[in-house]
């Protein structure tokens, strides 16, 4: 950038690219760069190895460690998790503030969405006539356990309402006001008479349907006829490890990197779009139907730490007593940027004593180091109710992606469950196990449109048309599955 001075801690606002290293001065259609002015005086002195300053510079593998890819032959990708298997109500109004052996109450939690299609019609609360119930005032004023008597208007009631006979002599009291989220009610078993009838009712299994729709990503680079006539070398070690010669114009292979990051950060970052949104304006007929990425996914229906890192034990003891509230997975992965790692290797440091330096110098676990010794002083992970363990995450520390951001909302880590779970495969038809985290590419018998290349124009070996250059396309189509949301954890400033 000519008259400009950049300082090293400057943000670069064009990574360059890499290309496929030639092992010998062969001029490939793989290896070519342009970064020299040959149109000068004199040719300058030039080192023939390229000095990588920036070390390696891309950022996908989370998905590739946490993840799977499988293929789909449909524009929609369709799955079912499973519902909660017991019944709890936390809106739970009396309309006035009540006393006495029987009460009704009105049942005000939204049920979800989709609940009619699990038999259950709008306005139907899953509660049954002899089911016994533990009700407790939203106030921690008292807990109280009954038996239920009637049920909506087939019990001549609204049909949001229910009515409890209460065990205890003095019967229910009522919290501290009247509202419609006075008490909390679960079951938690049932009572019948001696020669009485069966259960009347049932309940069906409650299933939540999620989708995700594929996207498709592209890229393209592009070199003229006349440029690769000229050819210059120079030796390099790209990303991928292999190691070589190319020509000056080793963008190719950059785009090649570039566009292999953009299929992890498109999954990670992607949001579907609203209704009336300018993403599907812009899109004409068809429009930009966007897709869930996991981010999206987890914020929706997974937890979210918001406020800064959690750097205490009660922290922690906090995230996992949700955990314990949902699918309690034994082992989770914690993907994190610098500073979150540290404040994690700070607490554990703290709790293990190590902050006290002796004679001897610090110590950490069962080894008492020498004073002479290099001293670890990082973790990998720790067992506190479940086993965690931590690994830095490129993509939230690298200053070109989102590493540096600390904005409202900008993300420092993701818990991430390890292993897999059981779902039912719309596609399939059956249950699979699947990674919690898994991308589903477009493909069938005569197109996999999981990683496309190819090269048109006329030159570089291409003869697909006039153009006088060479054409490098890339293609995928595919989208990312977030199983089981609500075991994740989404940690934000």
């Amino acid at each position: 950038m000519a008259g400009q001075l950049l300082g090293p801690n400057t943000v670069p606002t064009g990574p360059g690219f890499q290309l496929q290293p030639a092992p010998q001065q062969v001029p490939l259609a793989t290896n070519y760069i342009t970064d020299f002015n040959f149109l000068n005086q004199y040719l300058p002195d030039t080192y023939e190895k390229e000095f990588e300053r920036y070390g390696n510079r891309t950022i996908s593998s989370f998905l590739r460690l946490v993840g799977a890819e499988l293929p789909s032959n449909s524009d929609l990708v369709k799955w079912a998790e499973q519902g909660r298997l017991h019944t709890k109500y936390t809106q739970v109004g009396t309309g006035a503030v009540v006393a006495g052996g029987n009460v009704t109450f009105d049942i005000n939690d939204a049920l979800v969405p989709d609940r009619a299609t699990t038999g259950l019609t709008a306005g139907t609360i899953a509660v049954r006539v002899g089911q016994t119930i533990v009700v407790t005032n939203n106030d921690d004023s008292g807990e109280f356990k009954g038996i239920v008597t009637a049920v909506g208007i087939a019990g001549g009631l609204n049909a949001n309402q229910i009515s409890v006979a209460f065990y205890a002599a003095a019967g229910y009291t009522g919290g501290s006001g009247a509202g419609n989220a006075d008490a909390t009610i679960f079951i938690y078993g049932s009572e019948f008479k001696k020669g009485s009838n069966g259960m009347q009712g049932s309940l069906e299994a409650e299933d939540e349907i999620f989708d995700n729709s594929p996207i498709i990503i592209k890229d393209k680079y592009a070199v003229s006829g006349s440029d690769m006539a000229q050819i210059g070398w120079i030796e390099v070690t790209s990303e991928n490890g292999a190691s070589g010669y190319l020509w000056y114009l080793k963008s190719e292979h950059e785009t090649r990197l570039r566009f292999d990051d953009y299929l992890e950060t498109s999954m990670i970052e992607a949001v579907p779009a609203e209704a009336g949104s300018g993403a599907i304006a812009a899109g004409g007929d068809v429009g930009n139907k966007g897709s869930e990425g996991v981010f999206h996914a987890v914020e929706n229906r997974g937890n979210v730490w918001a406020g800064g890192n959690p750097v205490a034990l009660a922290d922690f003891d906090a995230i996992i007593s949700r955990l314990d509230k949902q699918g309690a997975i034994e082992e989770n992965v914690l993907f994190l940027n610098r500073q979150f790692g540290f404040d994690i290797d700070d607490m554990l440091a703290e709790l293990n004593g190590s902050a006290q330096v002796g004679a001897n110098g610090t110590s950490y676990g069962l080894f008492d180091n020498d004073q002479e010794m290099a001293l670890n002083l990082g973790f990998t992970g720790f067992r506190r109710g479940y086993d965690f363990y931590k690994s830095d995450w490129k993509y939230l520390n690298d200053p070109t992606m989102r590493g540096g951001l600390t904005g409202t909302g900008a993300v420092n880590g993701l818990l991430v469950p390890a292993g897999s779970t059981t779902v039912y495969d719309q596609i399939l038809g059956k249950n699979a196990k699947r990674p919690f985290l898994h991308v589903r590419y477009r493909a069938s018998e005569t197109e996999d449109r999981k990683y496309k290349t190819w090269i048109t124009g006329s030159a570089g070996g291409a003869a697909t048309s006039d153009l006088d250059a060479m054409e490098v396309n890339f293609l995928s189509e595919r989208c990312v599955c977030t199983m089981g949301a609500n075991n994740f954890v989404i940690f934000q400033s």
